[in-house]
């Protein structure tokens, strides 16, 4: 059965939680989380977000961000995906 469609209302803070699958490592290296990070900071611009606070484990990830418009949320974690996930296949 699919999962409900996720719904985000603008201006309303979302608790994001990014795991790694089967909870293995995320981030391996010190460069990985500034890759990481700079790909998220790109995303908020674009996609109109404001992050309130962040913590990176090596397994998994925390965000809380607040979207300006619904879809916000979504495209901002899609684009940072899209771009570290070929990262890590490639470097590792």
């Amino acid at each position: 059965m699919p999962r409900k469609p996720r719904f985000f209302l603008p201006n309303v803070p979302v608790h994001i939680v990014q795991r790694g699958r089967s909870r293995n490592p995320v981030f391996f290296e010190d460069s990985d989380y500034r890759a990481y990070l700079d790909w998220l900071a790109e995303a908020l611009v674009r996609y109109e977000c404001a992050i309130h606070a962040y913590v990176l484990m090596t397994n998994h990830i925390h965000i809380l961000a607040t979207p300006k418009v619904s879809q916000g949320v979504s495209r901002m974690m899609q684009y940072v995906g899209r771009r570290y996930v070929p990262y890590i296949n490639k470097t590792y």
